[in-house]
């Protein structure tokens, strides 16, 4: 039986451990198929709608090119071109959708708009990235780290996040950690430390594997990953910026950094874009206003040196969305 069938995925812990397990292991499958030219159309005739409120890169071109080598229409929709929450409610829109599509990708601002899409709709709703959680991108890293550390079990793997913990990735994290049980550290000012009420399941079920602290050296010692991820955005106000880099410039992924883990193997993983050189019109401004000629959240050279691991990561969420549609659209996929 095909659990995932129509199931929806707004956060990690809607899907159980076994259910997780089984996205990973369909995933190397559709990636090993896909490298051998042997790819197999499971949702021919399918038709996938992408609600994206946000702009994207990789999420966006990840979702279209695992419909189409699949076999599935894709229809990309924006604020711009529908009436989402502007002329039309939420419910009213997705009660249109659902009788159009077989299933819909959200990628917004708000966690609550994706909750009631979800909660309106008969057809999975799956979470391109809220605010609140981005777990279509923590699958692709589920799959990154079994590929680079295959001979340890994902509950044995120690992982440090490190800088704006306060964000969808961090928040993540957590809910993934609780779920499969790996050790997971949050090394970050306090002011950036994920919001209380989202760390308590861990603290009360994986305290031996959890630790959050503003001490770099000890958050970071032996651990197998160290996932960082941008600090700002051109949306923010200046003030903004500079209350955060003050706080987080400590909290740069540097060699000094990888020294602290005491791990000849260290792997540092990001989930872009990240803000590495000067070559990007927000790096630019950011190296001037606050003198990080090497980078910002991570220096140029522990991204280069990191770059293969780093554009696996990016180039997983094609095989991990791939079998995320898949498995909630087919029936019978887990018999094949």
């Amino acid at each position: 039986m095909n659990s995932l069938y129509k199931k929806s995925l707004l956060k990690i812990t809607d899907f159980t451990k076994d259910e997780i397990k089984k996205i990973i292991s369909l995933s190397k499958i559709l990636k090993k198929n896909r490298k051998n030219k042997k790819e197999v159309k499971y949702l021919k005739n399918k038709n996938i709608a992408l609600i994206f409120e946000q702009e994207s890169t990789r999420t966006r071109c990840a979702f279209e090119i695992a419909a189409y080598e699949q076999g599935a229409n894709i229809s990309y929709l924006t604020s711009h071109n529908i009436h989402l929450g502007y002329k039309e409610s939420i419910i009213d829109t997705i009660k249109v959708l659902e009788r159009l599509y077989d299933g819909i990708g959200y990628r917004g601002i708000s966690h609550q708009t994706i909750k009631v899409l979800s909660h309106n709709s008969n057809v999975p709703i799956w979470n391109g990235l809220t605010k609140k959680y981005h777990p279509t991108q923590l699958l692709a890293d589920l799959l990154t780290i079994e590929e680079y550390i295959p001979n340890k079990k994902i509950s044995e793997i120690k992982l440090a996040y490190v800088g704006d913990a306060s964000n969808n990735i961090a928040n993540t994290l957590l809910e993934l950690s609780f779920l499969i049980g790996f050790t997971l550290h949050i090394v970050a000012p306090k002011k950036y430390w994920p919001k209380l009420n989202i760390m308590q399941k861990i603290y009360q079920t994986n305290k031996k594997k959890f630790l959050c602290t503003e001490d770099i050296k000890m958050g970071v010692q032996n651990v197998d990953f160290i996932y960082t991820d941008v600090w700002v955005s051109m949306g923010e106000e200046k003030s903004e910026w500079d209350k955060k880099i003050s706080l987080l410039k400590k909290y740069q992924v540097n060699q000094k950094m990888l020294s602290y883990t005491k791990n000849d193997d260290i792997k540092v993983l990001h989930c872009l874009p990240a803000i590495h050189d000067k070559n990007t019109k927000i790096g630019k401004k950011i190296s001037k206003l606050y003198n990080l000629h090497e980078g910002i959240e991570i220096t140029n050279d522990i991204f280069n040196a990191n770059s293969e691991i780093i554009f696996d990561q990016s180039e997983n969420k094609l095989h991990t969305l791939k079998a995320l549609m898949v498995a909630t659209l087919k029936k019978d996929i887990f018999k094949i």
